[in-house]
């Protein structure tokens, strides 16, 4: 049962609600820029993860049939032992996410927005944690069957969700103690000094407690959100790839050959002498200027009306995945990407979006006609929504055009 799938409205529902809440009470947390780069790093990360996520899923499929020295029954002790040990498991996976320069690279993506609010929840990574899937070996030497990992790991992703808000304030003393909340995330997800690299659970706060990685909100100390070197970007392929490109071109740079192959696996951050002194990075642990752009109310109708486009077509690939062959996911999902990469690059004006958009959606009908041979009628809607999309758009641009020389 595909959990995640089933969550998905209700997610937006939640979103919604929480919009509504924050906005009447004038807390300020939602911009629609930064929420659309959230939502499209999700939706491009549901793309990525059909394409390979059974590579590490087959490892633990390996190592349970061949090497499992327990046999568990199934019954609800199992599924608790098998919840509680994934936790304690992703605690350390989360950890090493953030500690190690080649795990950073994957889970920086979830880091970057500058606001926090539920569909900062939804900005997950497209780059595979390379290291990160062998703390889950563990649980296949102990016999837990891969459909109970399955499981259990999406209700653990699930309960995440609800943490990433700034509408609840604290949960009683208890609650506090034992699980992550609101509260203890929001900490999490802070570039503060004092707040970095801390509250790395996922459903139980308790393993922070007991490594020494718990650190409360504190009253007199505002969280301010993002990574120290700011993204600046509404581009979620670049929001992917930032940091994995600054990896690679400080290795590239190094005159080191020790450095070339080592930086990947030292602590988050290391650079080495040589390229640090000659190309420096600006980073802020404090409060700086959050990027943004201008758009026009009609310009952010046609960013939503897009993303929603991308979002059902997303939806429809999850749906149908079984009945898809390989090149159909591949062909589908790299159109499904480029609609995101040229919503993006819509949102920061960029002079090609007119021409970006034309490309989707004629890769979207070539597609729905010859790839996955879908129903007329859904051709004949991509057709119409390519076509009043053109027009919209390019009325957009003729504004923004008068606008400038104005």
């Amino acid at each position: 049962m595909n959990y995640i799938l089933m969550a998905i409205p209700v997610f937006f529902v939640l979103i919604v609600l929480e919009l509504a809440w924050t906005t009447y009470k004038k807390q300020n947390v939602y911009r629609l820029n930064d929420a659309i780069n959230s939502l499209a790093m999700g939706i491009m990360s549901r793309i990525t993860q059909i394409l390979y996520a059974a590579v590490p899923f087959s490892f633990y499929v390996y190592f349970y049939e061949d090497f499992a020295l327990f046999e568990w029954q199934s019954n609800v002790w199992t599924w608790l032992a098998a919840f509680v040990l994934y936790d304690f498991s992703y605690y350390w996976v989360h950890r090493i996410g953030h500690t190690m320069n080649i795990s950073w690279a994957s889970h920086v993506i979830h880091h970057s927005s500058e606001e926090y609010n539920l569909t900062t929840a939804l900005r997950q990574t497209s780059v595979p944690n390379v290291i990160g899937w062998v703390f889950y070996i563990p649980l296949a030497f102990m016999g837990f069957p891969p459909v109970v990992l399955v499981a259990v790991g999406s209700l653990n992703l699930l309960y995440q969700f609800w943490v990433h808000t700034q509408a609840i304030d604290k949960m009683p003393n208890w609650y506090e103690f034992i699980f992550v909340t609101p509260s203890n995330h929001r900490v999490h997800h802070a570039k503060n000094k004092v707040y970095v690299d801390k509250n790395y659970g996922g459903v139980f706060i308790l393993w922070d407690r007991i490594f020494g990685t718990f650190q409360p909100e504190l009253v007199n100390e505002k969280v301010i959100f993002g990574i120290s070197t700011q993204l600046a970007s509404w581009n979620p392929i670049w929001g992917n790839l930032h940091f994995v490109t600054s990896l690679c071109k400080d290795a590239w740079r190094t005159n080191n050959w020790k450095d070339k192959f080592t930086l990947w696996f030292r602590r988050t951050g290391y650079r080495p002498a040589d390229v640090e002194a000659k190309y420096p990075l600006i980073k802020s642990n404090g409060a700086v200027e959050k990027y943004d752009t201008p758009l026009s109310l009609s310009a952010k109708w046609y960013a939503i009306v897009q993303l929603a486009v991308v979002t059902l077509g997303v939806f429809l690939l999850m749906h149908n995945v079984k009945e898809l062959a390989m090149y159909q996911h591949f062909s589908v999902g790299l159109t499904l990407a480029l609609g995101l990469y040229s919503l993006g690059r819509m949102q920061e004006n960029h002079k090609h979006s007119l021409v970006l958009e034309l490309i989707k959606y004629a890769c979207l009908l070539a597609n729905s006609i010859w790839v996955v041979t879908a129903p007329s009628w859904l051709s004949f809607t991509i057709l119409a929504l390519g076509i009043i999309s053109f027009i919209w758009l390019y009325q957009i641009q003729k504004q923004n055009d008068v606008m400038q020389t104005a």
